[in-house]
């Protein structure tokens, strides 16, 4: 019989544990309450996730819009979301709906950056490496972190000490696990480009009709990448190009997946005008402003510093260790070169700092060239002053992804409240339809949201990131504010509109001005709050 290993048996278990952990504990349900529990961090985003699964599994969302600006196709890859609305609406509850494909998309993860890295450098010390390095960022953010606090305020930091472009310095907030469990979708997508690498490498001495079968299952995963991830398919477009060029006998492979990918991609893309599909040129990420603003090479350096301040020490191992990897290793991951030049020089959204995800996966697989170039220098060094090196190398390759990661764990939940602890909601699940649209008088986790509905205007930085061009919130307004009954009634039917929200809004917030007294006064709410500060009114009542 066969023995089992003991070393990678553990890896695989601690993988598990250690995702599991992640994602319950960032987002997860309390069932007494019956309130859905959500980690600050994560708070923004999931404005967005959550309407857009409850859209699937409570309301009626097909062909799919984005519940929060409803009246187009929508642009933004929901399948995700998607298939997880499809779990809670055969009975699972949320946070194990949600939980559950994170958790094995961030495990398929781990294991595609083990055995990728084992795979290509046969070495078990470079992979362990590699994960290493991916689940602790190698940025200088650290730097920042102790011009402030003590080494001992490491355990109990709340605060990520670097969040560009959203905070001071240069370190950018895409590095840490924060990213992960914002965006549940990334990882089960950088998962499939690694897997297709893997799959390619394994299949490439096989006859072409033992690759046949490949070809038809990664046209299809490949097919459906601009409902579950747009950006994963510039990345295996630069994959499939190189390793065109560079494997004789898996090009006509190759050259089937890439033609049958394009039949199912193309299509989609310009039918959901796809926010990809702007391409622009854009030098210098989100320093852009200072790069067009200096001569050269002033803008040259100023682009090599804010590298250098996000990367740390890789922007010096990964130059190095492309050279002193073998030629194999340097053919197969040579991809990684256009991947980050490209990003640098163009933005493919409205938004630059999408870019982040090709970074983020030339970084998956930089750091396999950086645990290499520490194991051949070990090597090469051996003894206890290799032991020192390496290790003082390590603790400055992972100090900042360390600091992050307590940032995570250190992180507390805020609660929303779920049918049938929330009145509202509740009301509007059992007596609207399922595909009615809501004018909305508050924007992150509207009860209408909540209850699978669909609102006029979530959170309106959601719309433009996604690509929607069109400015709502003077319409919002408008609809709100005006005495106008035959304005309003105008616009809430050109939008479709069946239900108003009517509460009382702080004058501090960039919402309408919102006077619950007059709309209670002049119309008939079909639903009141038992604390009478929350009201709703059909079009028909606001427009009699």
């Amino acid at each position: 019989m066969k023995r089992i290993s003991l070393f990678p048996a553990l890896l695989v278990l601690l993988a598990l544990l250690f995702s599991s952990w992640l994602m319950f504990h960032t987002f997860s349900y309390d069932a007494n309450r019956h309130e859905i529990r959500v980690a600050y961090k994560l708070w923004s985003d999931f404005g967005a996730h959550i309407p857009l699964i409850r859209s699937f599994s409570m309301g009626q969302n097909w062909p799919p819009q984005y519940p929060i600006f409803p009246g187009e196709p929508i642009r933004y890859h929901f399948l995700f979301d998607m298939m997880v609305g499809l779990l809670e609406r055969i009975g699972i509850r949320i946070d194990w709906a949600l939980n559950i494909p994170s958790i094995l998309g961030f495990f398929s993860l781990l294991a595609g950056i083990f055995v990728l890295a084992k795979q290509v450098f046969r070495s078990s010390a470079v992979a362990v490496l590699s994960v290493l390095f991916f689940l602790f960022n190698g940025s200088l953010a650290f730097i920042r972190f102790f011009e402030t606090h003590p080494i001992t305020d490491i355990l109990s930091v709340r605060d990520f000490p670097a969040f560009a472009p959203w905070g001071p310095g240069d370190v950018t907030a895409f590095w840490n696990l924060n990213i992960y469990t914002n965006q549940r979708q990334l990882a089960p997508a950088f998962a499939i480009v690694i897997g297709f690498i893997v799959t390619l490498l394994r299949i490439k001495g096989y006859s072409f009709k033992k690759q046949l079968p490949w070809v038809m299952l990664w046209a299809a995963v490949f097919g459906l990448l601009p409902y579950f991830h747009q950006p994963t398919l510039l990345i295996v477009a630069v994959f499939l190009v190189w390793y065109f060029l560079l494997f004789p006998r898996l090009r006509l492979f190759i050259f089937l997946t890439g033609v049958l990918s394009a039949i199912l991609v193309l299509p989609q893309i310009f039918l959901t005008k796809s926010s990809t599909t702007g391409i622009e040129w854009f030098p210098g990420y989100i320093i852009h402003g200072d790069i067009i603003r200096m001569a050269f090479p002033h803008n040259i350096l100023r682009l090599m510093t804010f590298w250098w301040y996000n990367l740390g020490l890789h922007a010096m191992l990964i130059p190095i260790g492309f050279f002193l990897i073998p030629k194999r290793a340097r053919c197969i991951l040579f991809p990684i070169i256009p991947l980050f030049i490209i990003p640098n020089l163009f933005k493919f959204s409205v938004e630059v700092s999408a870019n982040h995800k090709f970074f983020n996966f030339v970084m998956i697989l930089g750091h396999m060239i950086s645990a290499y170039t520490l194991v051949w220098f070990f090597q090469k060094i051996k003894g206890l002053a290799g032991y020192v090196i390496i290790g003082v190398l390590i603790v400055f390759l992972t100090l900042s992804g360390v600091i992050d990661f307590f940032v995570v764990k250190n992180d507390t939940k805020g609660s929303i409240r779920d049918i049938p602890a929330n009145e509202v909601a509740g009301w509007i699940a059992a007596n609207t339809p399922k595909d009615a649209i809501f004018l909305n008088s508050s924007y992150l986790y509207h009860p209408a949201s909540i209850a699978g509905r669909r609102i006029f205007l979530g959170w309106p930085y959601f719309a433009w990131s996604a690509g929607y061009g069109e400015n709502r919130m003077p319409i919002m307004d408008t609809m709100y504010e005006t005495k106008d009954s035959k304005e309003r009634c105008n616009l809430l039917k050109n939008r479709n509109i069946s239900y108003v929200t009517v509460e009382d809004v702080p004058d501090d917030t960039n919402l309408p001005k919102i006077d619950l007294a007059y709309y209670l006064k002049l119309f008939s709410p079909v639903f009141l709050s038992n604390d009478r500060r929350y009201a709703i009114f059909t079009t028909g009542e606001l427009c009699k």
